[in-house]
């Protein structure tokens, strides 16, 4: 049995599983490979194992790579893989359970970041330069949740350890859910115009892809932050650049973005007053050991007869 654990940028997954239990080969590719030298490299391949989306997998590449039966990505949602045609081809699709404490400490870290300017200040400090601008306690402050699952609920009780206020709103949340979590629900638009700081934490769908375009941006207040640490497409971000531009918002946190890795071209990267990381919020030593020694296990698992974690 072969084996490709796909992404792998940085050389991690050998050191965070024991893939040696395997009776298999095992190759693990550091760079991404598009669909036509995926195909050349893996044609005999009978499992790929995936990092979070950055592998797309349609009906074409599973007819182009027959002998794949196995599908392992991290996570337990990968918008990226067509269950559909992995089911009509007798694929199997397997995920990996995770931890939401990465991802909030980082959205967390960058709303921190963007009100007290840590990193337009360093940047400031290493050129000469003291004490450039002012920045704002969060305390007293309205944190405003887009969201608020697993993610979004760690994200509102930070919040409330700083001493502010949070609102939430999502398309099917309660407000006794909301009440639960300490967030009081609140229809999308009044969020926006209340919040000091929107914090974004939805799984990109039909639904919510550009679900803050340039008219959610518009009703922000003027100076307000925004952190986006969910899935790129969820704000438009053409509309984000031009908001940021003209100073209507005070600063935009981004782990996420529509192309990924972020394209040298992108206006993003000239944007003033962002803070940009290159989608991390998952990226620690804990989550990667976790992820990988998941995927072995559905392999293991699968090769026995007895998938588990099954999506498709």
């Amino acid at each position: 049995m072969r084996v490709v654990v796909l992404d792998d940028y940085q050389d991690v997954a050998r050191s965070s599983a024991d893939w040696g239990s395997l009776d298999a080969e095992v190759v693990v590719e550091h760079e991404h490979l598009g669909p036509e030298e995926l195909v050349a490299r893996h044609r005999g391949a009978d499992v790929l194992v995936l990092m979070r989306e950055r592998t797309p997998v349609d009906a074409a590449l599973l007819d182009a790579l027959p002998e794949v039966r196995l599908l392992v990505t991290t996570g337990m949602r990968n918008a990226s893989v067509d269950l559909d045609a992995a089911r009509e081809r007798g694929v199997a699709v397997c995920g990996t359970e995770g931890s939401a404490s990465s991802a909030a400490e980082l959205a967390w870290a960058l709303v921190l970041d963007l009100a007290h300017r840590v990193t337009w200040e360093d940047a400031a400090l290493r050129t000469g330069r003291w004490q450039t601008g002012v920045g704002r306690d969060l305390a007293g402050l309205t944190l405003g949740v887009v969201g608020l699952g697993r993610l979004g609920r760690r994200v509102a009780a930070y919040a409330l350890a700083f001493g502010m206020e949070v609102l939430a709103w999502s398309q099917h949340l309660t407000a006794e859910a909301a009440a639960h979590a300490g967030a009081a629900l609140v229809p999308k638009d009044e969020l926006l115009e209340r919040a000091d700081v929107v914090s974004v934490h939805v799984v990109l769908s039909e639904r919510t892809r550009g679900l803050l375009g340039a008219a959610e941006l518009a009703r922000m207040k003027p100076g307000a932050l925004l952190v986006n640490t969910s899935r790129g497409p969820v704000v438009d971000e053409a509309a984000l650049v031009d908001a940021l531009s003209r100073g209507h918002l005070g600063g935009a946190g981004l782990d996420v973005f529509d192309r990924e890795p972020l394209p040298l071209d992108s206006p993003l990267r000239t944007a003033p007053r962002t803070v940009l990381t290159p989608h991390i919020g998952y990226v620690t030593d804990q989550v990667y050991r976790q992820w990988y020694a998941m995927a072995l296990e559905d392999v293991a698992a699968w090769q026995a007869g007895a998938p588990v974690r099954q999506l498709a």
